[in-house]
């Protein structure tokens, strides 16, 4: 199969010089790049030009028009790694109506969590149409039962719409692009309404000034299209620039993460993200990449985003990858969010990882990131990564309770401005509010700290524990647990509870993967002895069965789902016939599988 080509010999390169997302599809479809699918042994199965896509989303928009929705309706997609979703997605933007990405299953609590979560979704959205692939439309019928949709099938059953009589009515510069459900509240999703000129500026940002595309670049991807970061980050923006793509289902990166590498390799890649834990299921499958022969000396741009950096995994990435021509000069640590469309900040190209150590007494209890002394080997230390400075006409504040600016090296709220920002959620004001400040910038919920200049993002303010006067970030206890030969990497959730004297308590809830009773009172023991080592504060430790944990649609951790299953009792804990709880006041494929 001929793959699409990695540049145009004529077609000029442009870098999102477009004032809608149509306008540059129409661009990229007169070369010859375009998208790549491959299979789940690293072949090659589709290849799409951007002409084709073009030409095919056309021809849908004609046939989408006979349905006389109204202008603006919205239009549920499933999304899966696959041709149509790009021709469903580019589609709705020449007929005026507004797509609205879907998760695959994005836990493991089972079907029904799914589809209690697809109908909150729908439920919010309310898509006059929805489509899916043969083999999820029951899922998806199931989910949209009673809401409304005027027609629910499969791409075929669009297909087959007539197309005489359609006409085209593309979005302008001012009207919606999508909507993007954030990866947040399970049964309380949020959509932020994302602008044509909200995209196009943000994708112009990023791979003008973040990535600095040019020709010759060429993108591999296993994020799910779902989620901001692969949606505009691996389909948008690329497009934008004309850039081909080279795409992996993101449940077979959970099986095989190494093809993603070798996808790298075989193509010439030189642009591809992924979050922290991606690199790590790399990393675990090191010891195979000798027999593959690999050669990633073209990744220029190795992207990091989507939750908290950990150094020490992309440190060992660097080592164990750099005989196969990997440069840790490659790595590049951002921060963004989808009410920000995507990208706010990137470290400078080139320098690889940067790493701040702090003095970790004084950031838990004083909230201020004080760098350890070059003879400071004796203290507690705390790493954090530069995520680099903030986008051309994005600007970011760190502030405090009460709205005031807080110097440099001082913990607070990360607040952002800039031309991409989301007016609001979609039909939630409530949940508006929380995140729109009265000035008009954008609380993101998430805590940090500057450096001249320079973000460095601590965690999410809402789970931040607090005990007896200390700032514990539960990151830094669930890091610790995953030390230990017993626990596997994703597969503990730290929370605080309320107990009967108004005191925080410390809970860490652990999968536990083996059946031995002696076993397990052993690992429980450890848990509470590192935990002790790593925060000077007792615990609760509760063993729960294998997949008990729930992630969100991006692969992230729900601590608020497991808080919320433990105060209700929903966890079932396994008895270790010891006291696990304190004498005082998922694996990694899980977290991707729950991504795809």
């Amino acid at each position: 199969m001929e793959l699409t080509a990695t540049s145009n010999p004529v077609l000029p390169f442009r870098v999102g010089t477009f004032e809608t997302i149509w306008e540059g599809l129409d661009y990229a479809a007169r070369g010859e790049t375009g998208c790549n699918f491959f299979s789940s042994r690293g072949a090659p199965a589709r290849s799409l030009p951007y002409s084709e896509i073009r030409e095919r989303a056309l021809d849908l928009a004609l046939r989408l028009s006979t349905l006389d929705l109204p202008r603006g309706s919205r239009f549920a997609i499933v999304a899966e790694t696959s041709p149509h979703f790009l021709i469903f997605f580019y589609a709705c933007q020449y007929v005026g109506l507004i797509p609205v990405p879907l998760p695959l299953s994005i836990n493991l609590g089972g079907h029904d969590a799914h589809v209690a979560r697809l109908r909150a979704m729908l439920a919010a959205a309310q898509p006059a149409a929805a489509v899916a692939s043969r083999e999820l439309l029951p899922t998806l019928a199931q989910a949209a039962a009673g809401l409304g949709a005027r027609l629910i099938g499969t791409p075929e059953d669009f297909d087959a719409l007539p197309a005489a009589g359609g006409a085209l009515a593309p979005f302008n510069k001012d009207e919606p692009c999508y909507i993007q459900y954030s990866s947040g509240s399970t049964m309380d999703p949020k959509g932020v309404m994302v602008s044509q000129r909200a995209i196009t500026t943000n994708a112009r940002a990023i791979g003008r000034d973040g990535l600095r595309l040019r020709a010759g670049d060429r993108a591999a991807s296993w994020l799910p299209l779902y989620h901001d970061m692969g949606l505009v980050g691996f389909c948008i923006t690329p497009m934008l620039a004309q850039v081909s793509i080279d795409y992996l289902a993101t449940s077979t990166f959970a099986v095989r993460p190494l093809t993603w590498l070798q996808l790298i390799s075989e193509r010439r890649c030189t642009i591809a993200f992924s979050p922290t834990f991606g690199y790590e299921l790399c990393l675990r499958r090191a010891a195979k990449a000798n027999a593959m022969n690999l050669d990633l000396s073209s990744w220029r741009v190795a992207g990091i985003g989507g939750e908290m950096i950990r150094p020490d995994v992309l440190e060992q990435f660097a080592a164990a990858f750099g005989p196969h021509g990997f440069d840790r000069r490659a790595f590049l640590p951002s921060y963004g969010l989808a009410e920000a469309t995507l990208a706010v900040s990137f470290a400078p190209l080139g320098e690889g990882v940067v790493v701040d150590s702090v003095d970790r007494d004084k950031y838990e209890f004083t909230r201020r990131a004080v760098p350890v002394k070059s003879n400071g080997a004796a203290q507690r230390t705390r790493s954090f990564v530069a995520c680099g400075s903030v986008l051309p006409e994005y600007a970011v504040e760190i502030r405090d309770d009460n709205g005031r600016t807080l110097p440099d090296r001082t913990i607070g709220r990360i607040c952002i401005q800039g031309p991409s920002l989301m007016e609001g959620y979609y039909r939630n004001p409530a949940a508006t509010r929380q995140m729109k400040l009265a000035d008009g910038w954008l609380d993101t919920g998430d805590m940090g700290y500057a450096v001249g200049g320079t973000l460095f993002v601590t965690g999410r303010r809402k789970d931040m524990i607090i005990c007896n006067g200390r700032n514990i970030w539960p990151q830094d206890l669930e890091w610790a647990v995953e030390s230990l030969a017993d626990v596997r990497t994703g597969s503990v959730a730290a929370f605080s509870v309320d107990d009967d004297d108004g005191d925080e308590r410390v809970v860490i809830v652990v999968e536990c993967y083996f059946a031995e009773p002696a076993r397990q009172r052993a690992l429980v023991q450890d848990i509470s002895a590192i935990i002790h080592r790593t925060a000077g504060v007792h615990c609760e430790v509760m063993l729960v069965p294998a997949r008990t944990l729930i992630f969100t649609s991006s692969g992230k951790l729900s601590r608020a789902a497991a808080k919320a299953r433990y105060l209700n009792d929903g966890l079932r804990a396994i008895d270790v016939g010891i006291d696990a709880t304190p004498a005082y006041g998922f694996d990694a494929e899980q977290r991707i599988a729950a991504a795809g």
